[in-house]
């Protein structure tokens, strides 16, 4: 535990990466698996996530990003993309991937179909993207806290065009809307920033106890 806390309070929101250096295969394989197994509402997942590493590509979604130094100088760029109007057809794509892995008939799972579906129903359009979004946030969070258990860098970004995004990226021929971006790698040594001092609420300001 005393690990964890010591990860938690290493990391911070790097302005300045070292372009020079990259994670390995091996750090990334284990980012990348530990972002997949993050929590999600139901085990849905209604989110891909888009790695960009290709330089020139990235030169070209700087500008949408508001020229964040992470965005190209990062080791990679992870890029959240919600599935619009999350609907029928991943639900179904769900419960068949239960089935195989688990072994059972996908017949069995129409209770649980149901229930998701009943939800999903429930929500207009605007809705479902909202919810879809606060899943993708969660693995993003995952991301970070892995990442800094590695000792390697991961700044979340909000600021950016998300439209821009999507058009670069050709997310919107796959049905994709970027919802928030990572830039992970390893902090520059020229980055003041690191030795800063974390500021956070007292636990008085910050935890109620009922």
């Amino acid at each position: 535990m005393s690990n964890l806390l010591e990860s938690l309070n290493w990391r911070y929101a790097v302005k300045k990466y070292d372009a020079t250096k990259k994670i390995s295969s091996a750090d990334l394989a284990i980012l990348k698996e530990a972002t997949k197994l993050s929590v999600s509402s139901m085990g849905l997942q209604p989110f891909k996530v888009i790695i960009v590493e290709n330089p020139e590509l990235r030169a070209k979604l700087a500008p949408a990003g508001y020229n964040q130094s992470g965005i190209t100088e990062a080791s990679q760029l992870f890029v959240f993309a919600v599935e619009n109007n999350v609907g029928s057809k991943q639900i179904e794509s769900y419960m068949e991937n239960i089935s195989e892995t688990r072994g059972i008939p996908v017949e069995s799972l129409k209770g649980f179909s149901d229930m998701i579906d009943g939800f999903i129903a429930g929500l207009d359009e605007e809705g479902r993207n909202n919810w879809s979004k606060k899943q993708a946030y969660l693995a993003l969070s995952t991301l970070i806290n892995t990442a800094a258990s590695l000792k390697i860098d991961a700044t979340p970004m909000e600021g950016f065009n998300p439209q821009q995004f999507d058009e670069i990226l050709g997310l919107n021929e796959l049905g994709l809307t970027t919802a928030v971006i990572a830039a992970v790698g390893y902090r520059h040594e020229e980055d003041a920033t690191q030795h800063y001092k974390k500021v956070r609420k007292s636990d008085k300001e910050f935890f109620i106890n009922l």
